[in-house]
């Protein structure tokens, strides 16, 4: 056998030598790092578990008083990034009042894009509240009666604004 054959025969055993142990030892790295996410799984996995009736971590109020359509659209957007954002963790209310509540009325007096009023009515769905201000409801000769019917009529939309605030909830004005 050629003398250059022994050599390259000699590398090629210490190349599968040190391979061997390159991987035997990340091996126990891999089984030693799995060990760690395994004891971190359980308190992540609890963490992010949420029973029904639980109550939300995260709680928001959003003030809604003006008539115009774009204010909607954002503040509706907003809403819905919450429920993206938090999904069941959070607990959303729209206070409405002044020329906002429209948007709740079976009939509004201003204009409200039915687009508008879809995105509401699903929102109702996902457990959001839409709050109406009584005061402005009898200064527009209006009754609980002529409001949508997954709205919730609160005699004085300030005070609603502030008792929720009172309970923890976050407070979103635009």
């Amino acid at each position: 056998m050629p003398h250059w054959w022994k050599l390259s025969e000699s590398i090629s055993m210490g190349r599968r030598k040190l391979l061997g142990r390159l991987a035997a030892a990340g091996g126990v790295f891999a089984l030693a790092a799995g060990a760690k996410a395994q004891d971190a799984a359980p308190a992540d996995a609890e963490k992010g578990l949420r029973f029904p009736g639980d109550p939300p971590e995260h709680k928001v109020v959003y003030q809604l008083n003006k008539a115009d359509g774009e204010y909607h659209s954002h503040v509706i957007f907003s809403v819905g990034a919450m429920l993206r954002q938090y999904g069941d963790n959070i607990h959303i209310v729209v206070t409405t009042f002044g020329p906002g509540i429209h948007m709740l009325l079976k009939k509004p007096r201003r204009p409200v894009t039915q687009e508008i009023r879809e995105k509401v009515e699903s929102l109702s769905h996902y457990g959001v509240e839409f709050h109406v201000c009584g005061n402005t409801l009898t200064a527009l000769g209006l009754t609980e009666r002529d409001i949508l019917p997954f709205a919730k009529y609160v005699e004085v939309g300030a005070s609603d604004l502030m008792e929720l605030q009172q309970k923890g909830y976050a407070y979103i004005s635009w």
